[in-house]
Formats: structure tokens, C-alpha cells, sequence
């Protein structure tokens, strides 16, 4: 049987960590310290022992809703994508899901857990008392060539990136620093205001993502320029051992007959493939991202409380949230007639 114990960080536990192949950059002390800080969280971080020998890891942030302990591997609304474990090959999934409430309530004292584990399997889930979601997410893999990866798009978004080439949009790799978050989150504003909604997270998170992971190298941020030279769309692509994210992407709706979306997309996919990545992971499953020739990949989001309270808490308050953001949006209009200044 397996089994969880909390332990704090130290040199000789980041050094274990790392050497394991399911390692996702979700896991590393860069992410969870910029987690704490947005979320105000307190990370977690757990051996995996089976008859006393360490076989995994556990990386998690304890938060409080509703006044109440919450442990999240990772929680809805973190713009994290995958936490869960890291666990030697052959160890069961299964059975560490089966023993991670026991680790949640009794020894943490939490009221509530979400966990998603990029790793495991729809089988994994069934039958334990872990509610879960499918959650899944659009990949592309990167081992083939070139053309073989600009051939495997839909033809429609393959003549939109010639388009953008031939319009003279020009992609560069910008410098981390505060200037291109504020671009990109105005840009970001745009697009919600677009569905007459307001972003769901402040520029001050898109900065601190950038603060935390850039001295590390583990973030990407590519601007489009048009032929006059304007910042017309901005992608943010967070990357670690094998993979690339694309945590973020926003244009100006009055430049998107230029193509620049795909244009970026195109940049960080040969970028990553360059740099010896082997997958983007786009991070969520929508039908825009299948005429990139994406793969989707099941990752079910998984999530136990205490009690059947709340659990309807939860829910509760994840429909408040969307409801909140509409009424923002439209006392955003209401307050901001004119439209938003462009760079």
C-alpha cells in the first residue's frame, strides 16, 4: 500500500525530484513559487513511500476557500495545468489517487481536493470515491520534420501563415519584463471584451509568471509586429524538459485579418522542435486548435470533499465566478465607453 508523507523542501529533494521522467514544469519550485504568490498558497510537497521506500513524489498547494483548508493539485482558476505526481515506472497511479485523500484530510486537515495528473488514465479513476471530470487537452507532437508538421494543418490555417508572412508580419522574441505583460494583457482585454467578458486573472499574474520562470529559462514570449512595426498579437509559452505550453495568447481584433495568431503558433512550435522538445501541449481541448493538427489527449480533473456541502459549495461557487465575471464586463463597458487605447 502506498503512502504519503509531507516533507519540506531541501537541496536533496529538488535533486531527487528532477530525475524523474514524468517531471512537468507544473512540478518545479519556479511554478508553485509563483502559485503561492497569485493564489496567496502555501505549497505542498509529499514523498510517496511503499514499504518504506521513496517510489514517487506529490506536489500540491494548500489554499483557503469558504473558510475552509483546500488542498489543490491544482485548483480551477490557477492557469496551472497539471500537477499530481511524479512516480517511478511501474508504480500504480491508481494507488497513489487511493491513498491521496487519506494524506488531504488526516494529515493535512483539508475539507476539500482537486487533483490532475497528467499521467493518469480514465481506468485510473474509476471506482474510487474521487469525482472527476473529463478534462482534456490538445497536443501536438513534434517529433517529425518540418514539413511534416506544417503539412499536418488544416490547409485553410496553412494559407492563413503565408498570409501573415506575406502581409509582412514579423514574429520576435521579446525581452521578459513588465512592458510585455501590459501588452499582452491589453490585448487580452480585447479578446474577452470580444464575448462581452473581462479577463479572469489581473496583469499583475501574467508579471509574475515572467518574474518567476524567465531567470530560470523556462519562458517563451513571442510579439508580432505588423509592417509598420505595431505589437499586433503576443504569445506567453512557458517550457520544461520535453514540453512547451501555451499558457496565453491574445491579439487586437483589428489586426486578425493579418493572421498573426497562426503566424505566432507556427514561430513556437519550430522554436520548441529547434530546442529539442518533443510536444506542445496546448492546454485545453477546443476545436480552433484541431487545424493545427493537434492530438487530444484525456486528462480527467478529479476532486473529493469532506462532505456533500461541500461539494456544493464548490460548484456553487464556480458558477458565482462566471456570473461575476459577466456583471464585471459589463460594468466595464458601462464605466469605459471609449474603446481601449492601442499601443
Amino acid at each position: 500500500m502506498l503512502r504519503l508523507q509531507r516533507v519540506e523542501p531541501s537541496a536533496a529533494l529538488t535533486a531527487d525530484r528532477a530525475t524523474y521522467q514524468d517531471r512537468l514544469i507544473f512540478h518545479t519550485p519556479e511554478w508553485l513559487a509563483f502559485v503561492a504568490e497569485c493564489q496567496r498558497a502555501e505549497p505542498v510537497l509529499a514523498t510517496v513511500s511503499d514499504d518504506g521506500a521513496t517510489v514517487g513524489h506529490f506536489t500540491g498547494l494548500l489554499t483557503r476557500r469558504w473558510g475552509l483548508r483546500i488542498l489543490g493539485s491544482p485548483m480551477a482558476g490557477w492557469t496551472t495545468s497539471y500537477q499530481g505526481f511524479n512516480l517511478q515506472p511501474g508504480v500504480s497511479r491508481r494507488a497513489a489517487l487511493r491513498a491521496l485523500p487519506g494524506f488531504a484530510f488526516d494529515q493535512l486537515g483539508c475539507a476539500h481536493l482537486e487533483v490532475r495528473d497528467r499521467a493518469a488514465t480514465e481506468a485510473d479513476w474509476t471506482g474510487l470515491d474521487l469525482r472527476w471530470d473529463a478534462a482534456p487537452t490538445a497536443v501536438i507532437d513534434l517529433s517529425p520534420d518540418e514539413d511534416a508538421l506544417f503539412g499536418a494543418m488544416a490547409s485553410a490555417c496553412r494559407r492563413n501563415i503565408r498570409k501573415a508572412a506575406k502581409s509582412g508580419v514579423i514574429i520576435e522574441e521579446a525581452e521578459p519584463d513588465p512592458a510585455f505583460a501590459d501588452e499582452f494583457y491589453d490585448q487580452l482585454r480585447d479578446v474577452f471584451a470580444k464575448q462581452n467578458l473581462v479577463p479572469t486573472y489581473s496583469v499583475e499574474r501574467v508579471k509574475s509568471l515572467i518574474r518567476h520562470l524567465a531567470p530560470a529559462g523556462r519562458i517563451t514570449l513571442l510579439r508580432a509586429r505588423d509592417g509598420d512595426g505595431r505589437c499586433i498579437a503576443t504569445a506567453v509559452l512557458p517550457w520544461y524538459h520535453r514540453t512547451m505550453y501555451f499558457w496565453g495568447g491574445a491579439s487586437y481584433r483589428e489586426h486578425q485579418h493579418l493572421r498573426p495568431n497562426e503566424a505566432l503558433i507556427w514561430h513556437a512550435l519550430r522554436w520548441a522542435r529547434a530546442r529539442g522538445v518533443t510536444e506542445f501541449d496546448f492546454v485545453g481541448s477546443n476545436s480552433y486548435k484541431e487545424k493545427y493538427g493537434t492530438v487530444e489527449v484525456p486528462v480527467p480533473w478529479g476532486r473529493q470533499s469532506r462532505s456533500p456541502l461541500i461539494a456544493t459549495l464548490r460548484d456553487t461557487a464556480k458558477q458565482a465566478f462566471a456570473l461575476k465575471q459577466r456583471t464585471a464586463a459589463r460594468l466595464t463597458r458601462f464605466k469605459e465607453p471609449e474603446a481601449v487605447t492601442r499601443p
